[in-house]
């Protein structure tokens, strides 16, 4: 499965990449809005999820530089081949350009916080919302590691979801996480290609 995205993804422009990576987010928010209308009895218990409370947005912006941190050193110190997702990431990363990076990864942690905290565990719970969370990072299921991470990662989004029951909070984690990692991974190809 990963060999064959990482094939597949060899045959694409990096425009292509890019445009392709825009449309799966942009199909995920579809897909929150179409299960949400069916979900929630009305828009303000969904809105009800989205507040601006400095602690909460605090301890989101903090899980996600400890997840970067706790990353970033298993980079360091486990072989290559713990992290190695056939290069779709690096290819991805190394392909665009840094406000492209923001863009993306604001609306990567926009779409999936928004369909798997703000509408299935709000409506299923956690474990669902994890499950199809890791299932959907098909990538990483042929890999133990990588879907032993996300699967983690999965349930730990969600707690900080049930603990300050602010969607804001995860989008927040979920942002920084792939922030800091796709600028890491833009870096380290401008550091090869030097």
């Amino acid at each position: 499965m990963r060999n064959k995205q990482a094939e597949l993804i060899k045959t694409l422009t990096d425009e292509e990449l890019y445009k392709q990576l825009l449309l799966t987010q942009g199909l995920l928010i579809m897909a929150a809005i179409l299960i949400g209308f069916f979900a929630f009895d009305h828009p303000g218990q969904f809105i009800s999820y989205i507040q601006i409370d400095g602690l909460s947005l605090l301890l989101g912006f903090a899980a996600g530089l400890a997840v970067v941190a706790i990353d970033l050193a298993g980079m360091n110190y486990l072989p290559a081949s713990y992290y190695d997702d056939g290069g779709i990431n690096e290819r991805v990363f190394q392909s665009i350009s840094v406000p492209k990076i923001f863009l993306l990864t604001a609306l990567i942690a926009i779409g999936e916080e928004v369909l798997f905290r703000g509408v299935i565990q709000a409506n299923w719970g956690i474990w669902v919302a994890s499950g199809i969370f890791a299932v959907i990072h098909v990538r990483y299921l042929s890999h133990w590691y990588l879907f032993l991470n996300i699967c983690l990662l999965s349930l730990f989004i969600g707690y900080i979801f049930e603990v300050t029951g602010n969607l804001l909070a995860t989008v927040i984690m979920h942002f920084v996480i792939d922030l800091i990692l796709g600028l890491f991974l833009h870096s380290k190809g401008r550091d090869r290609s030097s």
